[in-house]
C-alpha cells in the first residue's frame, strides 16, 4: 500500500514522535510510505530511513491552504498514492482537499489533542474516512464531529527498553551531571510552556525542598516559542526560590534513556494531556510516577495510583513527598507501572491496529 503521512510541525514533540514511529513501523511492514512536511521542519533527519523521492516538502501555514493542497495532490496522484494520513490540525482541510481531487484515495486523520474540533469541521472534512484518537478521551471529542462509525481508538505506544543495564546508566548520568548517588531525583519532561504545567513542578520543588534537602529537580524539554520567555520565567522563579543548586535544565533529548535511569520519580505536572508519551516512557522505564489527574493521565495510570489535583502546585507536592523516603514503594509502583505498559501499550500493537484499519478502508 502507498501511505502519504502529512505534519507541518516545525519542531519535535511527542505528535512528532508518534508520526516517525508510525512511519518507520509502516516501512517495516513492507508499505511505501512517503512524507509531506516543511521545508523549515528540523526534525527531517529522524525520517532518514525512507528514500529521498518519498518526501513532499510543502508549506502549510493555515487550515485553507489551497495552494499546498494543489501540491499535496499533485503528488499523491504522481505516486499513486491509496491512503492520506494528516496529524495536525492545520493540515486536516488542506488534506482533505487534496483527497477530494483523487478518485480512489483514502482520507484518515489523528487527533492528538483534547481541544473541540471547530463546528465547520462536520462540512470540510466530510470526506473523512476514518477519524482517530489517541487515548478514548479524544475518541470522544471527535464524535462530535464525525460518524460514529468513523472514529476509532488507536493508543500510542512505545518500544520496551532492556533495564539491565539502568543501575550503571544511571549512575553514569548523576557522574556527569554532579548530581550526588544518594540524592532523590525528581524529573519531568516535556515541552516548555503553560499548558504542560512546569510552573506548577517548580512551585511544588519549593515546597519539597523546603523538607527534603536530599531531592534534586530535572526539568527537560525545549521552549519552542520565538522568545523563549516561558523557560525564563521558570529559571527566574527558581532563583527566586533559592534552589538554584538542586535543580538541572535540559533541553530536548534524542535519547531519554539515561534521565530515564536515574530518575527516582517522575511527574507529569500537566493540565491537560490527550494521552502522555513522556508518563507511558517513564511507566516503561520502572519509574514511580506521579501526575495530575489529566485524560491521559487517567488511561495510562488508572487506579495504580493517585493523582493530584491541575494547577494545585501544593496537592502534586503532597503527592510526591509519600515517595521520597520510600525506595521500596518507588520500586514497587515503578515495577507494577512498567507491567501495566508492557500489556497495553507497546509499539507493535499501535502499528498493527492502523495497519489493520488502513486495509479494511481499502477493502
Amino acid at each position: 500500500m502507498r501511505i502519504l503521512q502529512i505534519s507541518s510541525a516545525t519542531s519535535y514533540g511527542g505528535g512528532e514522535r508518534h508520526f516517525v514511529d508510525l512511519c518507520r513501523g509502516l516501512d517495516a511492514l513492507g508499505h511505501e510510505v512517503y512524507v509531506a512536511i516543511r521545508p523549515s521542519c528540523e526534525w527531517a533527519a529522524r525520517l532518514d530511513f525512507l528514500p529521498a523521492d518519498r518526501f513532499l516538502y510543502v508549506s502549510i501555514r493555515n487550515s485553507f491552504g489551497m495552494i499546498s493542497a494543489k501540491k499535496i495532490a499533485r503528488f499523491a496522484s504522481q505516486h499513486s498514492i491509496d491512503m492520506i494520513h494528516a496529524h495536525l490540525g492545520r493540515d486536516y482541510i488542506t488534506a482533505s482537499i487534496a483527497a477530494r481531487t483523487l478518485e480512489k484515495t483514502k482520507l484518515v486523520l489523528t487527533r492528538h489533542v483534547m481541544f473541540p474540533m471547530k463546528s465547520y469541521h462536520r462540512i470540510a472534512l466530510s470526506n473523512v474516512d476514518a477519524a482517530i484518537g489517541v487515548s478514548p478521551a479524544v475518541t470522544e471529542k471527535l464524535r462530535m464531529t464525525f460518524r460514529y462509525d468513523r472514529v476509532h481508538t488507536i493508543s500510542n505506544g512505545v518500544a520496551f527498553s532492556d533495564l539491565s543495564e539502568y543501575e550503571s546508566i544511571g549512575a553514569e548520568f548523576r557522574q556527569f551531571h554532579s548530581i550526588p548517588g544518594d540524592a532523590v531525583i525528581i524529573t519531568t519532561l516535556g515541552e516548555l510552556k503553560l499548558q504542560k504545567g512546569q510552573r506548577d513542578f517548580v512551585l511544588a520543588a519549593n515546597e519539597i525542598a523546603k523538607t527534603h534537602p536530599e531531592c534534586f529537580f530535572v526539568m527537560a524539554g525545549e521552549d519552542n516559542s520565538l522568545d523563549k520567555r516561558f523557560r525564563r520565567e521558570l529559571k527566574r522563579l527558581v532563583r527566586v526560590f533559592g534552589i538554584e543548586d538542586r535543580f538541572l535544565w535540559l533541553g530536548w533529548l534524542d535519547d531519554i534513556s539515561p534521565l530515564m535511569a536515574a530518575t527516582d520519580i517522575f511527574v507529569s505536572p500537566s493540565h491537560s494531556e490527550s494521552f502522555g508519551l513522556a508518563i507511558l516512557d517513564a511507566m516503561v522505564a520502572g519509574r514511580a510516577v506521579v501526575a495530575t489527574e489529566t485524560d491521559g493521565a487517567k488511561e495510562l495510570l488508572g487506579s495504580i495510583t493517585d493523582l493530584a489535583h491541575i494547577r494545585d502546585p501544593v496537592d502534586l507536592a503532597a503527592k510526591i513527598e509519600p515517595l521520597i523516603g520510600d525506595a521500596e514503594k518507588r520500586a514497587s509502583l515503578g515495577s507494577e507501572l512498567r507491567v501495566s505498559a508492557v500489556e497495553r501499550f507497546g509499539i507493535e500493537k499501535m502499528i498493527a491496529a492502523t495497519d489493520k484499519l488502513y486495509r479494511e478502508l481499502v477493502k
